[in-house]
């Protein structure tokens, strides 16, 4: 094959989109069950769906017991702004930020909750100090940063005997990555990412520390219908159990049972990690032996298996201004999107210029490793048309 020659060989699913992610391999709408659609959710037939969603998600997840999980409104961003705005105020707390939406829950709790917050931060590619963490205070993280492409290694930095709560936003670690609930009181993410579900909707996982808090604290500030999570001072159990708060499309709620069986089909949580990890190792490979690209997360230990993030390292662009080396990178996607073998795989608008392959488990590992000469053939299309222009 000569340097621009196209490669013969197409991914299967060109879907790389970070979200909403792909499908599960072999979806089908046909394959949505029907019957609760047009139906009320507070019907008998809605209700049980919703609670056949969570007790799915418990079961993938392998939540324990006695922690809640609830289907809330707004997505991810709803459910972390419920725990924000509800939890949030009795004591300090630590706000963790490495990527965009991390620095999303610093600016919500700094300049509109105006709480007593202290920012821990990294660049993009980096973790903060984790041991400068205080957990005599209350902890908000992201487990993956997708916007980023850096997780955090594993919950071995968070105590068992903290006293203050931690609050994670899992939106691209669920169903993909081993999370330790017990070091976890809040959990959050949504149905459009690991498990490529539609969007508008977020889940809540509540600890008993959590819901103790949720009993015994009232927070000064007015709460919106749509964050309520108590009535007189007691948690609404109704949201734990199908009841939710504003009314969920059933069709979306559909999907999402689709995937969850399909998640179970494969070996639930364990079968999901093995694909994502697939992906991504084809990724690792490609990389390791490709002299222009390089991931976007420095320490291997905390790079993502979902979200993958990557940069151009050839000298030939970096030694471009700002603006050019994020025209390069907007031209290799579009040629890509042209032909049909990838598509939305731009880095996030806040995020350094490259590239955002999503690695989740609906992706096909074979799909991911047919991508990668396209990756070889656009950059050398378009450093062969800076060179022409040099």
């Amino acid at each position: 094959m000569t340097a621009t020659a196209k490669p013969a060989l197409r991914p299967a699913n060109p879907h790389f989109s970070s979200g909403p992610c792909a499908k599960r391999p072999g979806w089908s709408a046909a394959a949505l069950a029907t019957t609760s659609l047009g139906r009320s959710h507070r019907a008998k037939i809605g209700k049980s769906r919703l609670e056949l969603a969570i007790t799915m998600t418990r079961d993938v997840l392998k939540v324990p017991a006695d922690y809640r999980i609830g289907i809330v409104p707004a997505s991810d961003t709803g459910a972390v702004e419920m725990a924000l705005w509800s939890l949030l105020g009795a004591r300090g707390v630590d706000m963790l930020a490495w990527e965009s939406f991390g620095a999303t829950w610093v600016t919500d709790v700094v300049k509109q909750l105006k709480l007593d917050a202290r920012v821990l931060d990294a660049p993009y590619g980096e973790l903060p100090d984790l041991s400068q963490v205080d957990f005599s205070r209350d902890v908000v993280f992201t487990w993956n940063g997708t916007t980023s492409g850096v997780r955090v290694p594993n919950a071995d930095w968070i105590p068992a005997d903290r006293e203050g709560l931690t609050i994670c936003d899992a939106t691209s670690s669920a169903f993909a990555q081993n999370m330790d609930f017990s070091k976890l009181d809040v959990v959050t993410f949504s149905w459009q990412k690991a498990l490529g579900g539609e969007g508008a909707h977020g889940m809540l996982i509540l600890s008993p520390r959590a819901v103790e808090r949720l009993e015994s604290y009232t927070p000064a500030w007015p709460m919106p219908k749509i964050f309520r999570l108590t009535s007189k001072g007691t948690i609404n159990e109704g949201i734990f159990k199908g009841e939710t708060i504003n009314t969920p499309s059933m069709l979306c709620v559909e999907d999402y049972i689709d995937a969850l069986e399909w998640a179970s089909s494969i070996g639930g949580l364990e079968g999901l990690i093995a694909r994502a990890n697939e992906s991504t190792a084809q990724i690792t490979g490609w990389v390791g032996r490709t002299s222009w690209v390089d991931f976007l997360a420095v320490d291997p230990a905390t790079r993502s298996n979902t979200s993958v993030c990557l940069k151009i390292v050839d000298p030939a662009v970096t030694a471009l201004d700002e603006a050019g080396q994020a025209a390069f990178a907007k031209a290799m996607v579009a040629a890509l999107e042209a032909e049909g073998v990838a598509y939305d795989i731009g880095s996030y608008r806040d995020a350094p210029t490259g590239f955002r392959i999503w690695c989740g488990a609906t992706v096909d590992p074979a799909s991911v490793a047919a991508l990668l000469p396209w990756l070889d053939w656009a950059f050398e299309i378009q450093k062969a048309k800076l060179q022409i222009a040099a």
